[in-house]
C-alpha cells in the first residue's frame, strides 16, 4: 500500500462527499495530463453519453499511471473539469470503479464552458505519489 495519509475532515471543516480533504505522502510525484474520452486514434469514444466517457478518461488516465509505475491507489488529486454539472453522477461512479472509496483522493470539480471537441462532456487530470519502495 502507498506511504500516503488520508484526512477526511480536517477540524473546522464539513465532511467532504466521496473526497478527501488533505492527502499527502512521500514517494516520487507523477503527474497525469488532463485526460479526454479518446481511443487510441484520437477519435471520441461515447457520443451523447456521459458514462461511457467517464468510464474511457479513466481507462486513460489508468494507461497513464501505469506507464509511469503508478496505479489508481497512488492518486493524492484529480481535478474534474466537465462541460455540464449533471455530469459528476457518471464520472463519480466511473471514478469509484478505479478508486477504494474508503480512501478517496482530494477532488475538485470545475464547469467549464467547452473542452477541445464539442461533442466531449469531461476532462481529468490526477496527481499520484508511488512510494518510495517502488522507484
Amino acid at each position: 500500500m502507498p506511504e500516503l495519509t488520508h484526512i477526511k475532515t480536517p477540524t473546522g471543516l464539513a465532511p467532504g462527499y466521496g473526497y478527501s480533504h488533505v492527502v499527502w505522502g512521500e514517494g516520487r510525484f507523477v503527474a497525469v495530463s488532463g485526460q479526454l474520452a479518446l481511443d487510441e486514434n484520437g477519435e471520441v469514444v461515447g457520443v451523447n453519453d456521459p458514462m461511457a466517457q467517464a468510464r474511457q478518461v479513466f481507462a486513460n488516465i489508468r494507461r497513464c499511471l501505469n506507464e509511469a509505475g503508478a496505479t489508481f491507489d497512488d492518486v493524492v488529486k484529480f481535478t474534474f473539469f466537465v462541460t455540464d454539472i449533471r455530469v459528476m453522477p457518471a464520472v463519480r461512479e466511473a471514478r469509484d470503479a478505479c478508486i477504494n472509496p474508503d480512501r478517496p483522493p482530494a477532488c475538485t470539480a470545475v464547469q467549464v464552458y467547452s473542452l477541445v471537441h464539442p461533442e466531449l462532456f469531461l476532462e481529468v487530470e490526477a496527481f499520484a505519489i508511488t512510494p518510495t519502495w517502488r522507484l
